[in-house]
């Protein structure tokens, strides 16, 4: 049953991808965030009604799961092409910080939240939190005055695969798009023991206390709030692909180190470390493609990019999980660690690719002031 929730949540996601960017970038951006919001929250109503009949179905959770994965495969890269037209750019890296701060502080209250909930009702009204935040989230959205972006304004008469095809096109020709793809696609596939199997070696290690678990995903999130607290306030370097770089060289290193741990608080902390890296890696990440990618095209990059990830994943999963079975998760966490550093170094001598990670309008300070 876990697998096939996983499943629904993954492959609807994956497949409406090759449709959503087209779309995020040929409709207005924030009508297909209310529309995939909205459509969402109309779903798990109507499942709190049938659960309130009395009925309780498996296929009935599969299919909102199903639903749900589709409307994030549309909302997010409306949203993250979206961000670019109300935010200016050099506060991007900033913004996306507090942004994924917000959502660790999310994914720390929320189970807390949910489990209070289940101890004095029924699982279905964790499912109207849903739907209420979703009718606030929508409303404020639609107090908001955001103009669509010039593609969006204009009847334009290219066909959906005219399009995706020019989308895939710019991103592989791209001379940053392409090796920052490359670090996705890596980073995606090494990351997956120490992010999807690291509950199974605490398991191993430490033994299968309820506790452990706890404190293993605490620690993950309460390190990612940091993280993003910091890049937040900070910003990170002036160059944005050193940023990142270093976000993704720790990040190997340190769950190459919570791999060769035996002592559980060494772990923990160590899984903190890791957390603080990630929105060191994802922020300049995101930031960088909002500034640098034309506005019309935004949305089939993010597109392209959330393929890559939501492909890869799964894929990865379908190789290391089996591999947990062979080998512990240690071993494995600790050469993906290796290789993530490995595989990071030779970006930083990619002195075309490193560069670009000033800013612009930097750049033309720079040029300015020389001159």
């Amino acid at each position: 049953m876990t697998t096939l929730i996983l499943l629904c949540s993954f492959v609807p996601q994956l497949i409406i991808s090759f449709f959503s960017g087209v779309w995020a970038d040929k409709y207005n951006r924030k009508t297909l965030i209310i529309l995939a919001d909205g459509g969402i929250a109309v779903a798990t109503l109507a499942l709190i009604i049938y659960m309130m009949a009395g009925y309780e179905s498996i296929p009935a959770l599969l299919f909102i799961a199903a639903v749900r994965s589709v409307g994030i495969g549309i909302q997010m890269p409306a949203m993250n092409a979206l961000i670019p037209q109300i935010v200016p750019a050099d506060k991007l890296v900033k913004v996306n910080g507090i942004n994924g701060s917000l959502q660790s502080i999310v994914n720390l209250a929320s189970p807390a939240v949910a489990g209070t909930i289940l101890i004095y009702g029924k699982i279905y009204n964790i499912m109207m939190i849903d739907v209420v935040t979703a009718i606030i989230g929508i409303s404020i959205l639609m107090l908001i005055s955001i103009p669509k972006h010039k593609r969006a304004q204009e009847i334009v008469p290219t066909s959906y695969f005219a399009d995706l095809k020019e989308g895939f096109k710019y991103s592989v020709n791209h001379s940053f798009l392409k090796p920052l793809l490359l670090i996705s696609a890596f980073f995606a596939i090494l990351c997956v023991p120490a992010s999807f199997l690291n509950v199974l070696m605490v398991t191993q290690v430490f033994g299968p206390d309820y506790l452990y678990l706890t404190f293993n995903e605490m620690s993950f999130f309460i390190g990612m709030l940091l993280g993003g607290l910091i890049i937040g306030a900070w910003g990170g370097f002036k160059n944005r692909v050193k940023t990142m770089l270093i976000g993704l060289a720790a990040f190997g290193l340190f769950t190459l180190g919570f791999g060769l741990t035996q002592e559980l608080w060494v772990y923990l902390i160590l899984m903190s470390i890791v957390g603080i890296t990630m929105p060191f890696v994802s922020s300049p990440m995101m930031s960088m493609v909002q500034e640098k990618v034309e506005p019309d095209k935004q949305g089939r990059v993010f597109s392209l990019m959330q393929i890559v990830f939501t492909a890869l994943t799964p894929l990865s999963m379908m190789f290391f999980g089996p591999m947990a079975d062979l080998i512990p998760v240690q071993t494995m966490v600790v050469y993906c660690g290796a290789l993530i550093i490995v595989l990071s170094v030779p970006f930083f001598f990619n002195k075309t690719f490193y560069r670009q990670g000033i800013l612009e309008t930097k750049k033309e300070e720079i040029s300015d002031s020389s001159s």
